[in-house]
């Protein structure tokens, strides 16, 4: 049985609508709740998958407060924006520091897994293409579309211009930081 979850209804309906045509509903099902507040027992799943999205309630209480949902060498799977070096440029510091300070590196990363009560099973970088590919391109049709529609607005051009603003971060910086996959057995 797969459990998915969402704050959005409409991305719920979406989901179980795709479900329906794959003709797996009968094991497969969404629903509407939040993330820090899930709607499990104690012990109850063998697998929590989060990709892009543990950052909302912050990696290090993710790992805490999930542990308790997974069965005994149950696992956990998330991925994580992380420094790959131990030191940056100050711009790309400062950006990170004022959107999202639970940013480290990978090292540290898996000591808050362990010190949460997991065993790291596996690591790895995802690649660039999910970031230019997969999350800033969709992006710009998107954005036009906006702007589009709330000609003249200072704060739908400012919205834009700071993701505009961090996508050219990432093209500028890539190589100090990015996305890491943390695969972890509860202990």
């Amino acid at each position: 049985q797969i459990t998915g979850i969402d704050l959005f209804p409409d991305f719920i309906e979406i989901f179980n609508r795709n479900a329906a045509k794959l003709h797996c509903d009968d094991r497969v099902k969404g629903i509407v709740d939040s993330m820090d507040n899930l709607p499990f027992q104690d012990e109850e799943l063998d697998l929590i998958w989060s990709e892009g999205a543990i950052y909302n309630i912050g990696f290090e209480r993710g790992m805490y407060e999930w542990n308790r949902f997974l069965k005994k060498n149950g696992f956990i799977a998330v991925t994580e924006a992380s420094w790959f070096t131990p030191e940056r440029p100050a711009e790309i510091e400062d950006f990170w520091m004022a959107n999202y300070p639970e940013i480290d590196t990978i090292p540290n990363k898996i000591a808050q897994m362990e010190k949460a009560g997991y065993t790291l099973t596996a690591h790895f970088i995802l690649p660039e293409n999910c970031w230019t590919e997969h999350f800033y391109a969709p992006q710009f049709p998107a954005q036009e579309a906006f702007l589009k529609k709330y000609p003249g607005n200072a704060a739908a051009a400012d919205l834009i211009a700071g993701q505009r603003y961090e996508e050219s971060l990432y093209y500028k910086y890539k190589e100090y930081y990015g996305y890491v996959f943390y695969i972890g057995q509860k202990r």
